[in-house]
């Protein structure tokens, strides 16, 4: 069952490195701020910072999830620990997403989806 953490795991991470490079590097392309994130072009400057805020805690979390993934089966501990704390933050921002507007349902999904599955696989490696 390692294999399934570390494969989703993985997954995770990539959506979420996805993620950075749409929050932090390409925010401003109209597909990007108002296709994916709904912001109107006339508000791009003005949430622009807190977007690329966000895409690096994304990447961050990104971070620790690959190399946790890379390091598990050298640093049992090490690496579980790194996959719990990154994809339990990926899944917790989820969740927040969705219960503060429900309309986000379907993003929420697409962020925390691996990162659940990963944790319910992980569940068997105590």
């Amino acid at each position: 069952m390692l294999i399934a953490v570390q494969i989703l795991a993985a997954l995770a991470g990539l959506v979420h490195v996805y993620i950075w490079v749409m929050e932090s590097l390409r925010f401003t392309d109209p597909t990007v701020h108002r296709g994916v994130f709904r912001t109107p072009t006339e508000h791009v400057e003005t949430v622009r910072s807190w977007a690329y805020n966000q895409g690096w805690y994304n990447l961050f979390l990104a971070v620790g999830a690959l190399v946790g993934v890379a390091v598990v089966r050298a640093e049992h501990t090490v690496g579980m620990t790194l996959i719990w704390f990154a994809c339990g933050s990926m899944l917790g921002a989820a969740l927040v997403l969705v219960l503060k507007d429900r309309s986000m349902a379907s993003a929420a999904l697409k962020q925390g989806l691996l990162p659940a599955l990963a944790l319910a696989f992980a569940l068997t490696q105590f």
